[in-house]
């Protein structure tokens, strides 16, 4: 049995789905792997890093797709690779099956089974496949780098002979794995941090590495069984816009990570609400490819009103894609792991497995 991987568009896309340490492991299950010419050359790995630990090295994508029986890419591919994949292929990535349904109907359609990472279900046994945990954790902390890049002020309190210079504030609005590692990153730099989620769970969480939890009363539960947060209601959003009126006025930076899985982001913070902030304070949106938490965001775009800089990010994986390819190469790994069987030397689709049930995505 083998596993291919093919060439990302770069342009795009710098993270990969196979290192040289996941291709040894995966040989390890009994496996051959094999890569495109040239596959990781952009991150400084080169083709023999591969070749050294026994991967095949082939000389287009056409070579790759049609010998493998278990394709792993980072994104879902393009129309014209879904053209040459061959049937009875299983194709394994983060799919982003919500924005990708027409590519996804292709795929099926050539008897293609397609499992998308971000589908998993939060069980224990799925840890070491979540690339959203993976990722997230990396976007976490780049977000805080970024902002401290854009603020041209010192953030932690400094006390000098020419007077005391004053921690920055950092609120974090959503404190899933992305949020706390911003808290995480932004106490380390000595700021004053605070945070809000929907979810009264994540006090806890947030309290523990030092931040101030900032709370909106609520009668109903704001998470779902999956520990995702919930859409809130008009009252809910009604409470918040209040909470958020005088922290705003209070905080430097505010980095916006709130999701809600398979919806567009929730907009928090209107222009009215922007507006509060002083010059010089700094928004930085983590979810304006999903439609942005705040208002003037614009992906990839710093857009400046009174003074005020609103940061819409783009593709932030592609400002560490060494280390987030590694971590997603090691999620796929066990991922692989999990779908194959060394007595059998197949790969096992057993529906009766929960990770592998939640992640296949099924024909409508």
């Amino acid at each position: 049995m083998i596993v291919g991987s093919i060439k990302e568009n770069t342009t795009l896309e710098k993270r990969v789905s196979l290192t040289p340490e996941t291709a040894k492991n995966i040989i390890g299950l009994g496996l051959k792997v094999c890569i495109e010419k040239g596959y990781a050359l952009h991150l400084g790995i080169n083709d023999n890093e591969y070749k050294d630990i026994g991967v095949e090295i082939k000389g287009s994508p056409k070579e790759i797709l049609d010998s493998s029986d278990l394709i792993i890419k980072v994104n879902c591919p393009s129309e014209d690779e879904i053209v040459i994949l061959k049937e009875n292929t299983i194709l394994v990535g983060m799919l982003n099956p919500s924005k990708n349904k027409k590519k996804i109907d292709l795929i099926i359609n050539k008897n293609v089974k397609p499992f998308s990472l971000e589908l998993l279900p939060r069980i224990t046994r799925a840890q070491s496949m979540d690339v959203l945990s993976s990722q997230s954790n990396l976007a976490g902390y780049r977000a805080v780098v970024d902002c401290v890049a854009e603020f041209e002020k010192a953030v932690p309190m400094m006390m000098t002979a020419a007077g005391t210079v004053p921690a920055a504030k950092v609120l974090v609005i959503g404190a899933g794995v992305a949020g706390l590692q911003a808290i995480a990153t932004a106490k380390r730099l000595g700021a004053i941090v605070s945070a809000t989620d929907v979810r009264a769970a994540s006090k806890e969480q947030v309290e523990s590495l030092g931040g101030k939890f900032l709370t909106v009363e609520q009668n109903e539960d704001m998470e779902t069984a999956g520990g995702y947060a919930k859409e809130t209601s008009d009252e809910y959003k009604r409470k918040q816009a209040e909470m958020m009126k005088e922290a705003l006025k209070k905080n430097d930076i505010v980095i916006c990570t709130a999701l809600i899985p398979g919806k567009p982001a929730p907009r928090i913070l209107t222009e009215e609400l922007v507006k509060l902030m002083s010059a010089g304070s700094i928004i930085y949106d983590l979810a304006a490819e999903q439609g942005g938490n705040s208002a003037f965001s614009e992906v990839g775009k710093i857009n400046l009103v009174n003074g005020i800089k609103i940061i819409g990010v783009k593709s932030l994986m592609n400002s560490l894609p060494l280390t987030a390819s590694s971590l997603y190469a090691k999620n796929l790994f066990s991922f692989i792991r999990n779908l194959y069987s060394k007595d059998k030397k197949d790969f096992n689709i057993n529906l009766e497995d929960e990770i592998i049930e939640k992640s296949l995505i099924k024909k409508v």
